[in-house]
């Protein structure tokens, strides 16, 4: 029988525990040798190190790209080198996305275990496509500044290509499209102003976030959608309870000038509004087991405590006392959290 492969910390735990079953008498020595036998710990995490390193080049290679950009010299250079019609640039990034995506996809047939490497040259596709679109709208352009439209094209293009190559990463790039797109076409409508049928921007994605998490579930219903069904469902609750979080801070305020005139304790509904949501998601993940309502009902509920924390309390107390209870809530909570990650770990 092959051994479990734990780390450090759970092989501790489970050596900790057999010990104790052994002393109490409930396994006899035999069967505890045979128990701490039956695990070993596991090395270097190259996985975590592997994901963390790809990261990491993304990121600088964004930099990169963006220092080049911005940079005058280079932009003099390739002024007087030539002046690229913007139609072409978008016809290239489109080609040259359009390769990285079929790349990606022969590789992740290929090599299926390489997921940090087959998803980092999709993340370049998605570069591209968004630069070919971008430079499509450029040529397009009519003055008017109407440029929600192009977000939408790219909600499609990006959900077309998520189908054809089954991809998250992609479709959860389509999902953030799908929320520029309705930002910016929610403000054209308005002409810019800071409310659109009396709602500024966050309490307009709570129902956004809320239109998402509703279609995650009817999602259910066609096994085509599947594969993007839970993306769907996490991405809706983040829009949705980020969204009640800023409205507890700033309220339905659109400018921060008109904020600044009430005083905190005058949007307190917004807080209950956004704690009631918080509470309601805990109880109906634990009450159905749905993990993902639950620790984002969870997570968001301590935000929404310490945010009221600090917006009334943070002025009238004194620092050691205010950082010495959250010290002690944070240890309680983690505390608490070791336990249930204990428990969940001796289910397994």
């Amino acid at each position: 029988m092959a051994k479990l492969n734990l780390d450090k910390q759970e092989a501790e735990f489970l050596g900790t525990t057999i010990r104790n079953w052994e002393a109490e008498g409930l396994v006899d020595q035999e069967t505890s040798e045979k128990l701490q036998a039956s695990y070993e710990v596991k090395g270097f995490d190259w996985r975590r190190l592997s994901q963390y390193s790809f990261w990491v080049a993304l990121a600088s290679g964004m930099v990169a790209i963006a220092s080049l950009i911005i940079d005058d010299a280079v932009l003099k250079w390739l002024e007087k080198l030539y002046d690229t019609p913007d139609i072409i640039i978008s016809i290239i990034s489109a080609i040259l996305a359009t390769l990285l995506f079929f790349e990606g996809n022969k590789r992740k047939k290929k090599y299926p275990e390489r997921v940090f490497s087959n998803e980092s040259i999709i993340f370049f596709g998605i570069l591209l496509t968004a630069s070919s679109i971008a430079f499509l709208g450029k040529t397009l352009d009519n003055g008017k500044g109407h440029f929600s439209i192009l977000f939408l094209l790219s909600v499609l293009v990006y959900a077309a290509l998520a189908w054809k190559f089954s991809s998250r990463l992609i479709w959860a790039f389509a999902l953030v499209s799908l929320g520029s797109w309705f930002g910016t076409e929610t403000g054209y409508q308005t002409d810019w102003s800071f409310y659109f049928l009396g709602m500024n921007y966050p309490l307009r994605f709570v129902f956004f976030g809320i239109l998402l998490v509703i279609f995650s579930f009817l999602m259910l219903r066609f096994s085509i959608l599947n594969l993007f069904r839970e993306l769907t469902y996490i991405i809706g609750l983040l829009y949705l309870f980020v969204s009640l979080w800023l409205l507890s801070i700033f309220g339905n305020f659109g400018s921060l000038e008109d904020w600044l005139q009430i005083k905190q304790i005058e949007l307190f509904y917004w807080g209950i509004i956004s704690l009631l949501f918080s509470i309601g998601f805990t109880i109906y993940g634990i009450r159905f087991r749905d993990h993902i309502a639950r620790e984002f009902g969870i997570s968001f509920l301590l935000i929404n405590l310490y945010s009221r924390y600090f917006e009334y309390l943070w002025d009238i107390t004194d620092k050691t006392i205010f950082f010495g209870i959250m010290a002690l809530s944070f240890w309680l909570i983690g505390r608490k959290a070791e336990k249930i990650w204990n428990l969940e770990f001796l289910k397994k």
